[in-house]
């Protein structure tokens, strides 16, 4: 009788997944915390945890989607594509200092990294993770879902689902992280610091040459991050020629629309209760909202130091704006300065370091891979 009907194989583990689907589905509609990948991920850990569907079987639906999708690495690429094509670089080209605070805010990958390998296999043996395993932990503080998933997919596909739920869910999560950070490390005569709110001019020219000239530097520099990086100033050189609106468009809506489908719907379906409920799940948890958490200090520490070599020209909050959670984090920031000054306005300064950050996420992510494969 088990062998046809599912609910007599239904076990506590698979109860236990059946609920954190519903409860990111709930989340997703109820208190709209990023539902448009929660969504599918939350329909599909409740589809792959059903017993004897044969979801995840290797001519199953999510087998052939973890086959062509997520082993290929073509999913996040794709979704790379349509990012890019979202982007608007033009506060980054006008404040080419800002690419100083994305680079610093991505301290918390390195350090994340480095502490996990020290706690597991490296010296401590405290933690469960091998060097690999441990720098796609690391990675989750890209603030950047496509990267983790590119990355961990590539050093420990073992670890995928919890590193894309952990990933996705704590850059929903940025307005709630940041700000007790950002509030710590400053002073409110700092987080008053005013800048100026006229939008430099940015030639359309210099906005066509700059995801050229990024793919070759960035690929020269860190040949690993190549397909990241090349994807994603492809999809903005799309947007910025101005001679193929309809494919600017289909990269920013069907296509990105589509392979968020698939994919949320692929890293729900690798979520089985066997693999997903284990020790190690928590941990990377706790590990990512300590990158998140690094990377935001950093930022913020880095424009500290800014600010002081500036003369007191520069708001250290921006420096928190430096992680690649686009476009949240500069609206975090705003947030906050507004708070300190109802008339000081950050957003174009801080979408500088932010779009900064999206870069350096992803050449962060390449290096790891130069590093270690």
């Amino acid at each position: 009788m088990q062998e046809f009907f599912g609910f007599l194989n239904i076990s506590w583990q698979t109860v236990v997944m059946l609920t954190i689907g519903g409860i990111l589905i709930y989340l997703a509609i109820a208190r709209n915390v990023e539902p448009v990948l929660l969504l599918p991920i939350g329909i599909g850990i409740i589809l792959t945890n059903i017993p004897l569907s044969g979801l995840t079987d290797e001519h199953g639906l999510f087998g052939l989607l973890k086959k062509a999708g997520i082993e290929t690495e073509l999913f996040p690429l794709l979704i790379f594509i349509g990012v890019g094509a979202m982007i608007d670089f033009g506060s980054l080209l006008a404040r080419p200092y800002t690419v100083l605070l994305g680079a610093a805010a991505q301290f918390g990958i390195f350090g994340t990294f480095i502490l996990v390998y020290l706690l597991g296999d490296g010296w401590l043996r405290l933690l469960p993770f091998s060097l690999k395993q441990a720098a796609s932990i690391g990675v989750i503080g890209s603030a950047d879902g496509p990267t983790s998933i590119y990355v961990s997919s590539i050093l420990a596909p073992e670890l995928l689902p919890p590193i894309a739920v952990a990933a996705y869910s704590y850059m929903a999560l940025v307005p709630v992280i940041q700000p007790p950070i950002m509030k710590f490390l400053t002073t409110q005569e700092e987080r008053r610091l005013r800048m100026p709110i006229k939008e430099e001019k940015v030639s359309q020219r210099m906005k066509i040459l700059f995801p050229i000239v990024t793919i070759i530097v960035v690929s020269l520099i860190v040949p690993k991050a190549t397909p990241l990086i090349g994807c994603l100033m492809f999809g903005n050189l799309l947007r910025e020629s101005g001679v193929v609106a309809r494919l600017s468009a289909t990269a920013q809506n069907e296509l990105i629309n589509i392979v968020t489908i698939l994919l949320g719907l692929t890293v729900g379906g690798m979520m089985i209760a066997g693999q997903f409920l284990k020790p190690q799940t928590i941990i990377v948890f706790i590990m990512g909202i300590v990158a998140f958490a690094l990377d935001t200090a950093a930022g913020v520490v880095f424009g500290k130091i800014m600010c002081v070599l500036s003369g007191r020209k520069i708001n250290p909050l921006i420096g928190a704006a430096g992680i690649s959670a686009f476009p949240m984090s500069a609206r975090v920031v705003q947030k906050v300065g507004l708070e300190a000054d109802p008339y000081n306005h950050l957003l174009m300064h801080a979408a500088g370091a932010n779009t900064a950050g999206q870069i350096a996420s992803v050449t962060a992510g390449g290096a790891l891979l130069a590093l270690l494969l």
